[in-house]
């Protein structure tokens, strides 16, 4: 049905439905499953991130020790109500932090779109849930959103840190996150694409550099950023403003940085933060020995 942002907000617009119905539509096309059966599937994954947040708002550490209680923490500084910046962006950055401690301590998770980017869609909805009181099926309906622009994300450039660095995995979730945002409060399909867009250019370039090739360091803290980037963009496209990039080109100019970027920073640990002296000392520490180049 579509192959692009501009189909899916043109399909969108023609038939005066929310892009999450276009995502319905289409997931019931190709898998010939019935409506009840694709929703039912997605509540499924709805539940699993609810259950993640819930884990990691109780504390959780992985084995390595490198990560774990940061999504604690901010809840406490949030209570304090001395924040500096509002209540629901910090509520949406500790969730995101959340998720993503749960996947570092071996739990689970469900990837959006990879594990290592698992934390910005649930961290915003469920951050929102709270401000917005949303209904359960909105709530499944953000999923598809988002996952509308992450399908064409994976077959038009690259969801993959190995493949385009990390602007591929939380860059994508991020833009994935802000454009289901502006359609949960009402926003328009084109609204939707403006958000997706002014998140993902201001995450051009970011690169993947695991500290010990683990999904902990800066992975967890990479999901907090970019859940407050997808809240920020959400607002921008609210208010009207637009990118002057349009969305598809976005899309490629990620896909075209990712293949330009060096091996040293996708995902092999061996440039970037991976490659600090603080860096190799913790791979040292975990496995004994550093398993990268220098």
């Amino acid at each position: 049905m579509f192959k692009n942002v501009a189909e899916l907000v043109e399909l969108a617009e023609s038939k005066g439905v929310k892009i999450a119905e276009i995502m319905i539509q289409q997931e019931m096309e190709f898998t010939g499953k019935t409506r009840e059966e694709i929703i039912r599937k997605m509540e499924m994954n709805l539940d699993v991130m609810e259950k993640a947040v819930e884990r990691g708002l109780e504390g959780v550490h992985s084995p390595t020790g490198l990560t774990g209680g940061d999504a604690v923490l901010l809840q406490r500084y949030i209570e304090k109500g001395n924040m500096l910046t509002g209540h629901t962006i910090l509520d949406a950055v500790s969730k995101a932090v959340a998720t993503n401690e749960v996947n570092a301590a071996m739990g689970t998770i469900c990837a959006t779109p990879t594990a290592g980017s698992a934390g910005v869609v649930p961290g915003t909805l469920f951050a929102l849930k709270e401000k917005l009181n949303p209904t359960r099926m909105q709530m499944i309906e953000f999923l598809f959103t988002s996952g509308a622009f992450g399908f064409v994300v994976a077959n038009n450039a690259s969801i993959s840190g190995a493949a385009g660095g990390c602007q591929a995995e939380v860059g994508s979730a991020s833009g994935m996150a802000a454009a289901a945002i502006v359609e949960l409060v009402g926003g328009s399909p084109s609204q939707c694409a403006e958000a997706f867009a002014i998140t993902l250019k201001n995450m051009l370039g970011l690169v993947c550099d695991p500290v010990a090739g683990l999904v902990e360091v800066p992975c967890v803290k990479r999901n907090a950023m970019g859940a407050a980037n997808s809240m920020v963009a959400a607002d921008m496209a609210l208010a009207g403003i637009t990118s002057r990039i349009p969305c598809d080109e976005v899309i490629d100019a990620m896909f075209k940085i990712g293949q330009t970027m060096p091996s040293a920073l996708r995902e092999t640990a061996q440039g970037g933060l991976a490659a600090t002296p603080t860096g190799r000392e913790l791979e040292a520490k975990i496995f004994g020995v550093s398993l990268t180049k220098k």
